[in-house]
């Protein structure tokens, strides 16, 4: 099995994975990590889809609001 790539922590990063091993009842520190970037993943993945809803809602605005001009119902409350 090959060993993997050192990360070089600061005693206080080290105590806090220390502290989430326990917390999470993970077996070890690189589970904490993993799971840590799982999480960034998950999040970084929602931003980027929200930025892309964002641009498609902005692109089918104009022809929506079109769309919509042409259907509203003349309103009931003015008297022909």
């Amino acid at each position: 099995m090959a060993m993997g790539k050192p990360l070089m922590l600061q005693e206080q990063d080290d105590r806090r994975i220390e502290e989430l091993k326990l917390r999470l009842r993970a077996r070890t520190k690189v589970d904490v990590v993993r799971a840590g970037l799982d999480l960034l993943e998950r999040e970084a993945e929602r931003r980027a889809r929200i930025v892309r809803w964002r641009r498609a809602a902005r692109a089918a605005a104009a022809s929506s609001r079109e769309v919509n001009a042409e259907f509203r119902p003349t309103s009931r409350l003015k008297k022909s």
